[in-house]
């Protein structure tokens, strides 16, 4: 986890929730200091299911499941240690660390793609209420001088996650009903986009009058970390206007129980307790887990070998020539691929067909193919029809399904063609894609695979079913190729 709080900066935050963990647990601790807790034998049962999701994370390398399991585990001992009784007590302070595990890339991938669409699209409307003219291809708001592009680092995310967790914390020491509590945690993902739109209509609107570098360097960060104190203002906003809703209004410091805990009296006995049998067959067990899983070599995913993308041939069978194409370096730092090929096939008095396939040695990480469902948008096309088709192939008995997607942006029209294949199966639903990278990383010890897309353009006087019939030859040529370079 500590590697993710590293890695990725929308979870840079995750080093201070231990801390605000604990921190709630001593806020309870005159509570706990009231009732007698005893450890109870069925924390085991929770220690358990921690085992089991840590055995699952080791054997599938997909990690998310031992970091979940990490803090199961800690419930369970708390059950062991001080019962049920006492676990209620502290339960809100223990669910907090689950806001310290970082979601799956793939979720936090999809995410941000949709947040960045939704906010250069409000972030454009503001731009366009100042009278300024802008053009929105996607998620790069084009200004005539300057191109401001949405990136990930601009989707929200940093603000949504932070303020997700102050929400939580708001809303929990919020003394007020529960819908008011509800509303101020829903409230925080609504406030977030906006807050964020608003940011990209304003760094649009200072770039027009006053030049690009109003969208760069330290004005850039400093930029960002005023609108999120911006959020945090409306949020207090929200409380104290949810305050004075009801029959009794009162003040936000009235409801907003930020108490410390009640010092012992002086004189009051203490009392002493054995160190329980469910603790101590617990820690033992937490122990021997812990030891074992530093001591375990961890398991390596290895695909059989392969020929390298860079080796698939420019000249192919049909009269199809070939032409490297390349990718941004952003992009390819977003994709995070092992190995990739792009490149524009023709053959003589037909239009073009765009061939690219992204491959990953390894996807329990988090890596994993884009879904091209959620990328094309990205590029400012629109998806008109989208459904799963069956292709012919020449060497098969039964056809082969892809998604079929036409797509369009302004009179342009293409065709696109893309599947997933993974260790020897072909798929379309993206679903289907995680669910076997968690079986066959369980089963086989493996977890590669690549996305493969096809797309030509519907050319001026050309109906689809001709741009089908060019993807479905062209698909015919490759298919028997492929299985070099993406492995069964």
């Amino acid at each position: 986890m500590v590697s993710g709080w590293n890695q990725v900066e929308e979870y840079s935050y995750g080093y201070f929730i231990p801390i605000i963990s604990a921190f709630l647990i001593w806020q309870k601790s005159d509570l706990l200091r009231r009732h007698e807790l005893r450890g109870a034998w069925s924390g085991l049962w929770l220690l358990g299911l921690a085992l089991g999701l840590w055995t699952l994370g080791e054997f599938s390398a997909i990690r998310l499941f031992s970091q979940y399991g990490f803090v199961v585990a800690l419930f369970g001992l708390s059950v062991c240690f001080i019962g049920w009784r006492g676990t209620r007590i502290i339960v809100v302070p223990l669910a907090v660390l689950f806001f310290m595990i970082p979601l799956p890339q793939f979720v936090l991938r999809e995410l941000s793609q949709q947040l960045q669409l939704i906010s250069s699209e409000i972030g454009v409307s503001l731009i366009r209420l100042f009278g300024i003219s802008v053009f929105l291809e996607g998620n790069v708001i084009d200004l005539g001088s300057f191109k401001l592009q949405v990136v990930e680092a601009c989707s929200g995310l940093r603000y949504l996650f932070p303020l997700m967790v102050l929400g939580s914390l708001a809303a929990y020491f919020f003394q007020g009903a529960w819908w008011k509590r509800l509303i101020i945690l829903a409230s925080t993902i609504p406030l977030t986009v906006l807050i964020n739109s608003l940011r990209i209509g304003l760094i649009g609107i200072t770039v027009e009058y006053w030049g690009s570098e109003m969208a760069e360097g330290l004005l850039h960060d400093f930029e960002g970390w005023f609108m999120f104190m911006v959020c945090l203002a409306l949020l207090i906003g929200e409380m104290a206007l949810l305050a004075r809703i009801g029959e009794r209004a009162q003040s936000l410091r009235a409801v907003f129980g930020l108490e410390y805990p009640e010092p012992v009296a002086q004189g009051t006995p203490v009392s002493y307790r054995a160190f329980s049998a469910p603790m101590l067959i617990g820690g033992l067990l937490f122990a021997v887990v812990g030891l074992a899983s530093s001591l375990v070599p961890a398991r390596v995913q290895a695909g059989p070998a392969r020929a390298p993308l860079s080796e698939f041939a420019l000249n192919l069978p049909g009269g199809w020539t070939g032409k490297l194409d390349y990718l941004d370096r952003d992009v390819l730092a977003t994709l995070a691929v092992d190995d990739h090929l792009i490149a524009n096939y023709s053959r003589p008095g037909e239009p073009w067909v765009n061939f690219f396939t992204a491959y990953y040695d390894n996807q329990s990480g988090g890596q994993s193919a884009h879904s091209p469902r959620t990328c094309i948008p990205g590029g400012g096309w629109k998806i008109s029809q989208i459904d799963e088709a069956p292709v012919a192939l020449a060497d098969k008995p039964v056809p082969m399904m892809v998604n079929r997607a036409v797509i369009q942006k302004g009179d342009q029209r293409q065709l696109v063609y893309y599947w997933f294949n993974q260790r020897g199966r072909v798929l379309t639903n993206e679903f289907a894609v995680k669910w076997f990278i968690l079986s066959d990383g369980i089963t086989r010890g493996r977890s590669d695979g690549a996305m493969i897309r096809l797309v030509t353009p519907v050319a001026a006087g050309e109906v689809v079913a001709q741009a089908d019939r060019r993807l479905a030859a062209f698909l015919n040529t490759i298919a028997p190729r492929l299985h070099s370079y993406v492995p069964d």
